[in-house]
């Protein structure tokens, strides 16, 4: 049986079967006609070619956004007195940024603080107390020896129970002066508004002298964290998960590229528009990003680049 190969140059040589060797049996197995190292080449560049490439980023168009917006009220009606910030500053959770007129309500507090002060009356019971047991104790050694009657004993402890009722009335009065106390700090309390958050003033909409009934006062807005929301395709709502990575491109003068996360997936495709809605949150501690950027969201390997 002869063994024929094939070398580079195209020529071809026989030989018998047995006599070939190891190096002459692996050329057998190569192309006749073409290279060794170009058919390595060919082979490698097919195969790679059959290998998905990995999705790119999708961009889709979003807005930066306040992570809560209050428009500040108040719970009873009056004329503002002050209002102690403009619009621009920043205020604190818990600080006060505007008063209604409370001289009654302060008047109210003073006279609610008097009365619940007031511990003559408790005193005097007490020491009434005191006196009749003394008494109904001396009553009671003495009646064993005749010289106090059953009745006046009896009237003597009878004025003992009695002194320590009236005791205890005046310190249910006393109580009731203190919780009297308590909800005249609190009404005096709802004529003062306080920040719920930590936050810019956006607008101011009265001023001191005017009559706050049921309108806004003030509006404030929390900058960190910031909320990025976007609306995507529905074809894409089951490739999005809260927690997945994102990335934020700002618009405009900022240039900033910010990694982040995915926080809220809307799980209610809109019928109408066939979108639904993304959020993403960035800490914004600085407050260097500033609400209201246009901006791009790209989520790694969700559909195609948006427009």
């Amino acid at each position: 049986m002869m063994l024929c190969t094939c070398n580079d140059s195209g020529a071809s040589t026989c030989s018998p079967a047995g006599s070939a060797g190891v190096g002459e049996r692996r050329r057998a197995r190569t192309w006749p006609g073409l290279p060794a190292g170009l058919l390595a080449s060919t082979l490698l560049g097919a195969l790679l070619a059959l290998v998905p490439a990995a999705l790119p980023a999708a961009g889709y168009p979003c807005l930066v956004e306040p992570h809560v917006v209050v428009e500040l009220s108040t719970a009873v009606e009056g004329v503002l007195d002050s209002v102690e910030v403009q619009k621009g500053d920043f205020v604190q959770a818990g600080e006060v940024v505007a008063r209604l007129e409370s001289a009654i309500e302060q008047a109210m507090v003073a006279q609610a603080e008097a009365r619940a002060d007031m511990r003559s009356t408790v005193r005097a019971r007490e020491v009434s107390l005191a006196r009749n047991q003394e008494k109904h104790e001396r009553a009671v050694k003495l009646s064993s020896q005749k010289f106090v009657s059953p009745d006046e004993l009896d009237e003597l402890a009878s004025a003992v129970e009695l002194a320590r009722l009236e005791l205890e009335a005046e310190r249910e009065q006393q109580r009731l002066a203190e919780l009297e106390l308590a909800r005249s700090r609190a009404l005096l309390e709802q004529r003062v508004l306080r920040s719920p958050i930590d936050g810019v003033v956006v607008r101011r909409f009265l001023n001191p002298g005017e009559f706050a009934q049921a309108q806004p006062i003030l509006r404030i807005a929390q900058l960190d964290p910031l909320n990025v929301e976007a609306v995507l395709p529905g074809a894409v709502h089951g490739q999005v998960t809260a927690g997945m990575p994102a990335r934020v491109l700002l618009h405009g003068a900022q240039g900033q590229v910010i990694d982040a996360e995915v926080t809220i997936v809307e799980q209610v495709i809109d019928a109408a528009s066939g979108t639904f809605g993304v959020r993403v949150e960035v800490a914004n501690p600085d407050h260097g990003i500033p609400a209201g950027l246009e901006c791009t969201l790209e989520l790694e390997g969700v559909g195609e680049a948006g427009g």
